[in-house]
């Protein structure tokens, strides 16, 4: 018997390893390419001033016009996808992504700018709630908030690389062709994705059984998703609220502009890292003391930061950026715990929207408090409201028991 049954198991691993490996590296590139082209806008920008004329006005409207665009449809990509499956979307998405930029190469003025960012902003809907959603369902159970802190680690890679490369080329020609062929890379990856996005049915037995706590629990704690929500928008408040006030910090303490700049790319390592390793920590000892703990860190590091010197200040960065981007990759890893698994590309696009939105609206408010207040009480207030997520954490308790036994 044991003979005979061999055969049949041996196959259905491969082809379940295979897979999980096709689904890790469609959900990884096309987070790191689609948050590459969100990134790309910041460099064009000066260069669309001077070619077109354009004040600043204009230049802040088509940055939000990508951004916005991107936040408002992603819950509608969601339930699309719900429907006609994660493998066309996120290709489609990818494919206008590419294109938005291969119109801006086009561009020969601000009207058809604001067209080819729309379509870029619509593409770009599709890929967080999508490729979160592949994931969660390739590496399901325990294993999925390792997977999603590597997602999450691979938007920061693009965000990196993308930028740069963009930088190289216009080097060697005139940026039409750069966004062009930058476009073009865009529309080659929506194939990609297409031919090798696993297309999974329905739910496996081994599947089934790995996820049967997350979606029989969901109706006892129907207000795990929104708790969980709202952390995840304290969360990012704090970190645009943080990042509003650092260059002015800084100044203060003497910094010149280059030292600022450097200042930020050790917070952006910092948070690069930390999204990977508070990925795999939380796996290990469980979600809410991964909040804990670096929700705390987080308080007590911007609190640190305003008495000392610039020298120390430096110091201490990296390991606020490790604290401040880290319990992104713990909350994202949790959202397939709350909800049922036919309903993750849906919660995923909620997440994603919401956390969004907190990035943009945050900076106005804490702007406020700067010009009423100061920037050290700002940024003092700041540390106090990111605690405000450690008791929120604590109501997830009962929701998330299951990933710490």
């Amino acid at each position: 018997m044991s003979v005979t049954s061999e055969p049949v198991r041996e196959p259905h691993a491969l082809a379940a390893k295979r897979d999980e490996r096709r689904a890790a590296g469609v959900a990884c590139a096309a987070h790191a390419l689609h948050d590459g082209y969100s990134s790309l806008i910041y460099i064009m920008l000066p260069i669309w001033q001077k070619e077109f004329g354009l004040g600043y006005a204009e230049l802040g409207l088509l940055r939000g016009l990508f951004s916005g665009t991107m936040a408002s449809f992603q819950i509608p990509s969601g339930l699309i996808a719900e429907r006609v499956g994660t493998a066309p979307m996120l290709a489609l998405g990818t494919a206008l992504a590419g294109t938005g930029y291969c119109l801006a190469g086009a561009s020969a003025g601000f009207g058809l700018l604001v067209v080819a960012l729309f379509v870029g902003g619509l593409g770009a809907s599709v890929q967080h709630p999508l490729a979160s959603s592949l994931m969660a369902r390739a590496f399901a159970g325990p294993r999925s908030m390792k997977a999603l802190g590597t997602y999450n680690f691979a938007g920061d890679i693009g965000k990196m690389t993308l930028p740069a490369a963009d930088s190289l080329l216009l080097v060697a020609m005139s940026w039409r062709p750069a966004l062009a062929l930058l476009g073009g890379l865009g529309l080659l990856a929506a194939v990609a994705i297409f031919v090798l996005t696993p297309r999974y049915g329905a739910e496996t037995p081994s599947h089934a059984a790995q996820q049967h706590a997350a979606g029989s629990a969901a109706p006892r704690h129907r207000f795990a998703f929104p708790v969980l929500l709202s952390i995840g928008m304290l969360d990012s408040a704090t970190r645009m609220g943080f990042l509003l006030f650092l260059p002015f910090v800084l100044t203060a303490k003497g910094a010149s502009v280059p030292v600022v700049g450097f200042a930020l790319t050790l917070v952006f390592t910092g948070g690069a890292v930390g999204k990977l390793v508070c990925a795999f920590l939380g796996a290990r000892i469980g979600a809410i003391p991964t909040v804990w703990l670096t929700e705390g860190a987080t308080a007590v590091g911007i609190a640190a930061l305003l008495p000392l010197g610039l020298a120390g200040a430096l110091v201490l960065l990296p390991f606020i950026g490790i604290a401040l981007n880290g319990t992104s990759s713990v909350l994202y890893g949790s959202v397939p715990d709350l909800v049922r698994p036919e309903r993750r590309a849906r919660a995923f696009s909620v997440f994603y929207t919401g956390t969004i939105g907190s990035d943009a609206v945050a900076p106005a408010i804490y702007g406020v408090a700067g010009d009423a207040f100061g920037v050290p009480s700002a940024l003092i207030g700041i540390a106090a409201i990111v605690l405000l997520t450690l008791p929120l954490s604590l109501v997830l308790r009962p929701a998330l028991a299951p990933r710490l036994r």
